[in-house]
């Protein structure tokens, strides 16, 4: 039985990944956690979203440390933002739990500070700005195409609800990365983050991006590969959380079984592509 710990439990996809979890027969829910000050700590997750006392208290974010020695699970699951999630994987890595990460928004260094808590204690890491199955067989698409295409132009156009924090999407940047890297190209270089206003001048060798703040817009991401004559797109549309949820289940499995390696796998190693 694999024992499973989330944090950001109340959220979107928190409260999603408590609800599959909860159905699998290979799964046991130990740790529901939140920030600190919610009205709901010390109440039964289970009958706060719904599914009747499952006899697991929400606590809080400030006491996760003793959370994750006194409930011992095999892998914390955060889904929270990127300044809790650095602080939470520190915590989980010192307290030998594996973790799945599906949170966006990282700085280069916060991503440096996650590799370092995994590997300096010997625990594994599934870090991934989308756990769709459907978003990764975009990628690898996003970027084979790339490949191909190498003398085309490049825009990419992601929407999600409006309660979105980050833009553009860490999906979006994450297809940027792949499309750069297969054109030989530097993101940090040459993404361009939307094109302001005005006489701008010509089109210049950038990967350009534009996000759509919306509704309640699950998530959407389009690759247009622009040439002369011709265009071909690449478009991801998720019809609900469920598509992320499903993706995660498969890495809490995937990371339980890779335990204690001190490596951080990406959801293309979950799904071996």
């Amino acid at each position: 039985m694999i024992k499973v710990a989330v944090i950001g439990a109340l959220g979107r996809m928190g409260s999603g990944i408590i609800r599959s979890v909860a159905e699998q027969d290979d799964m046991q829910l130990v740790g529901a956690i939140e920030k600190d000050g919610n009205v709901h700590i010390g109440k039964d997750v289970g009958t706060l979203l719904g599914l009747g006392s499952i006899d697991v208290a929400l606590t809080s974010d400030s006491t996760l440390d003793d959370t994750l020695a006194s409930m011992a699970p095999d892998v914390l699951v955060d889904f929270t933002i990127a300044d809790v999630a650095v602080e939470s994987a520190k915590i989980a890595a010192r307290n030998k739990v594996n973790l799945i990460i599906g949170t966006t928004g990282f700085s280069a260094s916060q991503v440096g500070e996650i590799k370092s808590a995994v590997k300096d204690n010997g625990v594994s890491a599934v870090v991934s700005p989308n756990m769709a199955t459907g978003v990764n067989i975009f990628f690898t698409l996003a970027r084979a195409a790339a490949s191909i295409y190498e003398d085309c132009d490049v825009e990419i156009i992601e929407a999600h609800h409006r309660h979105k924090k980050d833009a553009p999407s860490g999906t979006a940047v994450r297809a940027g990365e792949l499309i750069a890297e297969a054109m030989g190209k530097s993101l940090e270089r040459d993404g361009l983050y939307g094109r302001g206003k005005g006489v701008i001048g010509e089109r210049g060798n950038e990967i350009g991006f534009h996000a759509i703040r919306g509704g309640d817009i699950v998530g959407e991401h389009t690759v247009m590969y622009i040439g002369d004559g011709e265009r071909i797109e690449i478009t991801h549309r998720a019809h609900s959380r469920q598509a992320f949820v499903g993706g995660t289940i498969k890495a809490i499995r995937f990371v339980n079984k890779n335990k204690r390696t001190g490596k951080v796998f990406s959801t293309f190693d979950v799904l071996g592509l």
